[in-house]
């Protein structure tokens, strides 16, 4: 019967601790950043965006490799999944080339170590033999690692139909 005793307020009592690690845990990582802080972290995504940009439109596949996460999922605008490997594979081998790649309307939203960026994408250029052209809106989201640096871990494009183009 002691035993019984014991085990429930063991048990109570880790079942306590992990209710106060959650709650602690919550609240810090729903404190807001100082102001300076945001500022700085918005102007390094600033940064890590128009790397991104030129790293698609020179076709630089080892910069883009460098920005991705190892666990980084993108959403096409046709609604594929792509990992890591698959983003910095197709830029590589030329599937996509883009001649302009012009983004507007961004912003960043900072939640902690994780930020989230939208923006407008007007892209002229080429997709295996036929044109790519078109306007885009994205959802990009990166996540500070352990050494400071942001790292997209998603993406996801929708396409902006034009008010001539077929549904």
């Amino acid at each position: 019967m002691a035993d019984k005793s014991l085990l429930r307020t063991l048990s109570l009592a880790a079942l306590l601790a992990t209710a106060t690690a959650v709650s602690f845990t919550a609240s810090a990582a729903t404190k807001p950043l100082p102001r300076a802080q945001k500022h700085e972290y918005r102007h390094e995504i600033d940064q890590v965006e128009e790397a991104w940009r030129t790293a698609i439109l020179k076709g630089n596949a080892t910069a883009l490799d460098g920005l991705l996460a190892e666990d980084y999922t993108g959403i096409t605008a046709k609604g594929a999944i792509q990992t890591k490997e698959q983003a910095v594979s197709n830029l590589r081998s030329g599937a996509l080339q883009l001649t302009s790649l012009n983004i507007s309307d961004r912003k960043v939203r900072v939640y902690g170590e994780t930020a989230v960026v939208t923006s407008l994408a007007e892209i002229t250029g080429a997709k295996k033999d036929s044109e790519a052209t078109g306007r885009y809106r994205y959802t990009r989201v990166y996540v500070r690692n352990s050494a400071g640096q942001w790292k997209i871990v998603s993406f996801e494009a929708s396409r902006i139909q034009e008010a001539n183009e077929h549904k």
